[in-house]
């Protein structure tokens, strides 16, 4: 019973009267005993101040490169740039301007189905339903010049960049489709201006192609179903 009171720990808690049950706590003999078996985390004190993690540099530069106010707009994502657009529209307005391969290799899709569009409501306001007859004669001329153009060039030809052209080069032909709406194209002046937008469409696109895949020798060549195609859709805007 000896040993057992020697092993026994000894806090600073003394028991008067076994009866009453009071119970007091010896603040000095706590402080004896208690800082050697303290844990030394145990022994900082609260200074007060909040706690702020530290961060690296390579963190915050890598945290600021992914910000919101960095990341691309959401319709250049979706492929639809109006800066090129307006600069391909502007290649086809003027013939005498050089294309911008690296633009015109873009599969943009945005801009020819909007003059595919207008062309047919121009169709329609000179009362002309031909809407069928543009989709079907855009989507076979499309093949055949993706296969032409594969054949004649020696770089990789892209169909989504073949329609992208020959769409964009449809604008002059909508331009005389809403003029057929106020005047009649059948007579003299009709002819001369159903010509002069044939020329137009088939020399931009020829001159788009030849920039783009590197055929600077073979524009009479590309010039020459450029204007098949666009004759047929001049055949529909006159009759």
């Amino acid at each position: 019973m000896g040993d057992f009171e020697q092993d026994f720990y000894q806090t600073g808690y003394y028991i008067d009267d076994q009866g009453s049950g009071v119970a007091y706590y010896d603040a000095d003999a706590a402080q004896d005993t208690l800082p050697n078996n303290l844990d030394p985390f145990m022994e900082e004190r609260y200074s007060g101040e909040i706690y702020q993690p530290t961060m690296n540099s390579t963190d915050f530069s890598s945290t600021a490169s992914e910000s919101p106010g960095e990341e691309p707009p959401l319709l250049v994502e979706l492929g639809i740039d109006f800066d090129h657009m307006w600069q391909k529209t502007l290649t086809v307005l003027n013939p005498l301007k050089p294309a911008d391969g690296s633009i015109m290799n873009e599969t943009d899709l945005t801009g020819p189905i909007l003059f595919c569009i207008a062309l047919g409501v121009t169709l329609m306001m000179a009362g002309k339903v031909h809407f069928g007859y543009v989709y079907g004669i855009s989507a076979i001329a499309c093949i055949g010049m993706y296969i032409l153009l594969s054949l004649m060039s020696s770089l990789a030809v892209s169909y989504g960049c073949v329609a992208s052209v020959l769409g964009y080069c449809l604008l002059p032909m909508v331009a005389l489709s809403a003029f057929a709406v106020v005047y009649s194209l059948q007579g003299i002046l009709g002819t001369v201006l159903a010509l002069l937008t044939i020329c137009w469409c088939s020399f931009s696109a020829s001159k788009i192609f030849i920039s783009t895949l590197a055929m600077q020798e073979q524009q009479l060549l590309v010039f020459y179903p450029c204007a098949l195609l666009y004759g047929l859709f001049t055949l529909l805007t006159v009759f």
